[in-house]
């Protein structure tokens, strides 16, 4: 078995199995993205559910992984020099998760580019924008008396859609004919607005790419299994 000590965070969530990728993560859109390409690229796996309570992403032991105390991150056993390496950032385990397995992100050079530009466009636009809509539209923010943050992220969300449902017009992935990394990244958050309750006010079904694009990724049977794991809390 491969020794994990050197990761105080196994001491908040001890690995059954130290000799396979250790999942530290909550099933939110950041959260699905490592479970789904995990998934997708067939890696053994072991997930550990981390709550977003500060019990959790900030105690002493996750902070020990990831000082900005977001989920996901990651602790693989079986690292690139030979020895067991520490991940966190959505975007940054992707392209790793990529490159160890040799799927996901294009055969050549120029396909490689072009999906880390999408997943750059995910990390730098996407998820925050879509992220801050939900706070000025469904949670805390949706009660302030100024509406003008809230018009301000639907906006931004309507232009970003606009970006990708051009993008997608006449193929079916956001990076060309074959799945990636970038769908991983992408899907889950144009997903997010059915929980934010948000579609309507984007326009959402005016973006029949998006709507179709969606569709077909949750059709995939990795899609299905990752958006569940780890498993929510049953209270």
């Amino acid at each position: 078995m491969a020794d994990l000590t050197a990761f105080p965070i196994t001491k908040k969530w001890p690995a059954q199995n130290s000799d396979i990728l250790q999942l530290y993560s909550f099933p939110t859109p950041n959260g699905v993205k490592a479970s789904i390409a995990l998934e997708e690229m067939g890696i053994p796996y072991e997930p550990h559910l981390v709550t977003l309570k500060d019990e959790d992403v900030k105690s002493p032991e996750f902070l020990s992984l990831n000082p900005n105390n977001k989920i996901p991150a990651i602790i693989d056993p079986n690292g690139p020099d030979g020895t067991p390496v520490g991940l966190f950032e959505s975007g940054a385990i992707l392209i790793y998760l990529a490159e160890k397995s040799g799927k996901l992100m294009g055969s050549t050079a120029s396909e490689k580019a072009e999906i880390i530009q999408w997943v750059m466009f995910q990390m730098g636009g996407l998820g925050p924008m879509l992220g801050q809509l939900g706070f000025f539209y469904k949670f805390a923010g949706s009660e302030w008396e100024d509406k003008r943050p809230q018009q301000r992220y639907i906006a931004e969300a309507k232009r970003l859609l606009a970006v990708l449902d051009l993008a997608l017009a006449g193929k079916d992935w956001v990076a060309g004919p074959h799945y990636s990394i970038a769908d991983i990244a992408v899907a889950p958050w144009l997903r997010a607005l059915d929980f934010y309750g948000a579609q309507d006010a984007v326009g959402w079904s005016d973006h029949r790419n998006l709507v179709d694009y969606v569709q077909r990724f949750e059709d995939r049977p990795a899609v299905q299994k990752g958006l569940n794991i780890p498993a929510r809390p049953l209270s």
